[in-house]
């Protein structure tokens, strides 16, 4: 193929962008009919990419859930199509599959080497600049993906984010922007993370799939941390597919993630995740129900809708064991008693001051730092409405000492003695719960987690459910809410309700 002028190639495609999409549905489009719209060419990245804008420009005042978009995002929207028109008809046309040209929303702790900053929405942060992209934005890069910018922490950030379903609803968990820009389609895929129900449970409230990966199968080189032992990345979509795709794009082995990724890298399975995604993934499947998790009142709209769900299970071929005891559950969802706080604390401190010790530059430097930051812009940091309560407990600590290793050992038994024994006593491929009821018994130990639209309850607020397994149950647990979102399609789009 005789090679093209790239002035010419941005030209035609920017003029592709404006006259050749208009009959693309830009509304709740999946990977699938993205890619079909750059192959048809009823599609561009660029006019993909000027939606999703022009949708952060419209609805975010009102839901708060970007915190910055990327300078270079139509640039890089630019290139990709660039880059299509170059290799069709050469054999080598990238727009097949994959994330190429595809938008990409990432929580504000992912750090990207570039005209974005990474803050987990702190002032203290604003003007770091990292060394590098986060190993998983690496990957994104690598397969072409468009960075959009950058999601709100809603725990972290100074501003509060909104429910685009009942504004007045709470929408969960510290992975709030990501959750909410994929549910009201100001995004086509997003990033979050999760130490303890931050991709579980703003999914479950937000109406969207947020899979929690197995920690190790994706890495965290690059991301703000809390916990080495606990901390994960994984997508938050409108559809598990589209979250498979996305998964499928971000796992794998990271020298800067070494002792994790190298575990993780073992449960990749051969010709990755997209296999998985079975119509009939339910048939066989052994799904447990932890007692202390379905207990709704009768008649209510959860009761009943959960019920229905179990049923539904049950019709598409699994088996669902009722009744189930996790052993010392009041004890694992009191982080208090279980010893997690008191680790979690003590690896904040460490892994936090390690990750700002690594920047190329940084206001602070140090926990103690951002204390001190906090301590002196009360307003901007909103500290009379939020407090710092939590870092002034990690700073206090003193390492990894032998009651952080005592702790760590008790979370260790009451996961052996838990959710492992249970799974393997009853052979289970899964256990389900509502929304991320389950997401402590799972942080603790590392376990993996899908969390799929269940309903919506009495004043129109999206609830989930969600499925957990054994470390690198990944495949079943895609089987599963594959297969159950294709037999309920419970997701409507958001109607922005008072």
């Amino acid at each position: 193929m005789a090679r093209v002028h790239p002035l010419l190639l941005l030209v035609a495609v920017l003029a592709l962008a404006g006259v050749g999409c208009r009959g693309f549905e830009f509304h709740e489009a999946t990977l699938d009919a993205i890619h079909l719209g750059f192959k048809n060419g009823s599609l561009t990245s660029t006019a993909l990419v000027e939606f999703y804008l022009g949708q952060i420009s419209r609805l975010n005042p009102l839901l708060g859930a970007v915190i910055e978009v990327n300078p270079d995002a139509l640039r890089q929207a630019a290139q990709a199509d660039a880059e299509r028109l170059s290799s069709s008809g050469d054999g080598d046309d990238r727009s097949g599959g994959g994330l190429h040209g595809v938008p990409v929303l990432l929580k504000d702790n992912i750090g990207t080497r570039d005209r974005l900053n990474t803050t987990a929405g702190s002032l203290a942060l604003l003007g770091s600049v990292v060394r590098r992209d986060a190993g998983v934005v690496a990957r994104l890069r690598r397969a072409g993906a468009v960075v959009l910018g950058k999601a709100n922490m809603d725990e972290w950030a100074n501003f509060r984010s909104a429910n685009p379903y009942v504004l007045s609803s709470p929408p969960c968990g510290s992975s709030t922007g990501p959750a909410i820009a994929a549910a009201a389609n100001m995004a086509a895929v997003t990033l979050g993370t999760e130490t303890d129900g931050s991709i579980l449970c703003p999914s479950s409230l937000n109406s969207v799939v947020g899979i929690k990966p197995t920690v190790g199968l994706t890495s965290r080189a690059g991301v703000i941390p809390i916990s080495p032992r606990q901390d994960t990345v994984g997508p938050i979509c409108r559809t598990v597919a589209d979250a498979v795709h996305v998964l499928d794009a971000i796992v794998g082995y990271d020298e800067l993630d070494a002792v994790a990724t190298r575990a993780g890298t073992k449960y990749i399975p051969e010709g990755g995740y997209t296999q998985f995604l079975k119509i009939d993934g339910l048939k066989g499947k052994r799904i447990g129900v932890p007692n202390g998790f379905f207990d709704f009142e009768d008649g209510t709209v959860r009761q009943m809708v959960y019920q229905q769900h179990l049923n539904t299970l049950r019709g598409n071929g699994a088996v669902v064991i009722e009744n189930l005891d996790i052993a010392n559950l009041d004890v694992i969802q009191n982080a208090t008693v279980s010893g997690e706080l008191a680790v979690l604390a003590a690896e904040f401190k460490i892994v936090l001051n390690a990750y700002l010790s690594d920047l190329s530059s940084s206001p602070v430097r140090s926990l103690a730092e951002i204390i001190a930051f906090n301590n002196a812009h009360p307003d901007e940091e909103m500290l009379k409405q939020f407090g710092q309560l939590i870092f002034l407990v990690s700073e206090n600590t003193t390492g990894i000492g032998s009651v952080e290793k005592a702790a760590i050992k008790q979370l260790d038994d009451l996961t052996a003695n838990g959710v492992e024994k249970v799974m393997k006593e009853h052979r289970l491929d899964a256990i389900v719960a509502p929304d991320s009821s389950s997401a402590t018994v799972l942080a603790i130990a590392g376990l993996p987690g899908i969390a799929v639209p269940a309903g919506f309850d009495e004043q129109g607020a999206p609830f989930g459910i969600t499925f957990g397994g054994l470390k690198g149950y990944e495949p079943r647990l895609i089987e599963i809410a594959y297969a159950f979102e294709q037999a309920t399609k419970v997701r409507t789009p958001p109607m922005f309700k008072q």
